[in-house]
């Protein structure tokens, strides 16, 4: 399997969701849907703002604490962006289910397993943002996420953009960052073993290709310049959108 170095999108192709969208990137691909606002139970009721639901369905076998991480990290960054106060007492709903991985991501299941739930975060992030869209559900902006990890290179250490299974497995430390539109810092996780200065190196990376470029510190750590670090998620999101509303205008 030859894993897709850029980014693909397709908007509202599922005929009974308000919002739809799958997106392909570094190997996976995620479908999503959004309904909302629509009725929420009266005991997830919010009297001041709508409820966000988020669902994470894995690409095989049922869903376990793994997607339950997940589902809570989405669901904390959605709300920053989604206008949640314009719709009281309403539900948003965001089911993403994972359709492919890269290959060998379970390979050596235990290593793996260990730092396995962040991998696949970025692209669930902009399958979800993308559905947002295209249900037209109001937002104060966009996002964009990429991972790194942090890997030895004889005596000095290199940042790795989208890294594949086997570099998660020897990678010293693993991180996700996500950026609004308006270039700022929306979430970061991070795992593993890190300096300061090191983790310093992997938000310049990633603030390179979610944001306007960047010039990169001074020091021993490594950019890995390779086609992986050549998208620029941000346009991409821009373009998508401006694409969909193109085709949807046609035939005026």
């Amino acid at each position: 399997m030859t894993v897709n170095t850029e980014p693909e999108a397709l908007l509202s192709h599922l005929q009974n969701a308000d919002g739809s969208a799958t997106f392909s990137y570094a190997g996976y691909t995620v479908v999503g849907a959004v309904n909302g606002p629509i009725e929420v139970q009266r005991r997830d009721e919010l009297p001041e703002e709508a409820a966000v639901d988020v669902i994470v369905r894995p690409a095989a076998g049922v869903g376990g604490t793994r997607e339950r991480h997940l589902e809570s990290l989405i669901q904390s960054t959605l709300r920053q962006i989604i206008l949640v106060n314009n719709f009281p007492r309403t539900l948003i709903q965001v089911i993403l289910q994972v359709t492919t991985v890269p290959e060998n991501e379970y390979v050596n299941t235990k290593v793996v397993q260990a730092s396995s739930n962040l991998p696949i975060l970025p692209v669930l992030l902009q399958t979800a943002v993308l559905a947002l869209l295209s249900a037209a559900l109001p937002l104060t902006a966009t996002l964009t996420s990429t991972s790194l990890a942090i890997i030895a290179d004889g005596p000095s250490k290199k940042v790795v953009i989208n890294p594949s299974p086997r570099e998660i497995q020897t990678a010293e430390s693993f991180h996700v960052f996500s950026f609004t539109s308006h270039d700022e810092l929306i979430l970061v996780e991070s795992e593993g073993n890190f300096t300061i200065k090191e983790w310093d190196d992997a938000f310049v990376a990633a603030q390179r290709q979610c944001c306007q470029p960047a010039a990169a510190g001074d020091g021993d750590i490594l950019m890995d310049d390779g086609n992986r670090a050549g998208v620029d998620l941000k346009q991409f999101t821009r373009s998508t959108l401006e694409e969909k509303i193109a085709s949807d205008l046609h035939w005026k």
